[in-house]
């Protein structure tokens, strides 16, 4: 009796020697997002400043794509600066080309405008916010008898970790009641 042969082991797969590019090492993970976003083609968000040219890439983001039920015709959703969005939206015939260009086809039909700041919250501060005021420096005796008073509320307190956090507590307390 004869025994059939071994399913075939795949190719082990080869690694470059040295560095690899980044693209090849970021380009799935790229793929991933901007598909749940919407874009069939990653290339708009990762070249947005060549599509549609450093003025507009500076004023404005792409943030996603919508297609309608019909398949044909989708929106292009598009984050601006409120004082630039006359701008942009005299250039939106002209954007759409480039956009269209992208794709190969005229896969957008229209592009919307949300007025808004073109940068998130996580990516620093936008330049209109004022900056935050440095507080005065403490006063000594004031300190000394904050440091008292929350001493003796935390005193009874036999664990050291427990007594740590009641004793910052009272401090934030008393300190709090003194500003207001």
């Amino acid at each position: 009796m004869t025994r059939p042969p071994a399913p075939a082991a795949p190719p082990p797969s080869r690694r470059m020697r040295g560095f690899e590019p980044a693209s090849q090492l970021l380009g799935e993970r790229i793929r991933a997002v901007a598909e749940r976003r919407g874009f069939a083609a990653s290339r708009l968000l990762t070249h947005w400043a060549e599509i549609a040219g450093a003025e507009l890439a500076a004023v404005t983001r792409p943030v996603k794509v919508s297609f309608p039920r019909d398949g044909f015709g989708a929106t292009l959703s598009l984050l601006v600066a409120p004082a630039h969005a006359p701008v942009v939206q005299m250039q939106l015939p002209q954007l759409r080309e480039r956009v269209n260009a992208c794709y190969g086809y005229s896969a957008i039909a229209r592009i919307a405008l949300t007025q808004t700041a073109p940068q998130g919250f996580a990516e620093g501060v936008s330049p209109f916010s004022p900056m935050p005021r440095s507080a005065p420096p403490p006063d000594p005796a004031a300190e000394a008898r904050l440091a008292n008073a929350a001493a003796a509320a935390a005193a009874g307190i036999g664990d050291d970790d427990l007594r740590a956090a009641v004793d910052l507590l009272a401090r934030n307390i008393l300190r709090k009641s003194r500003t207001t």
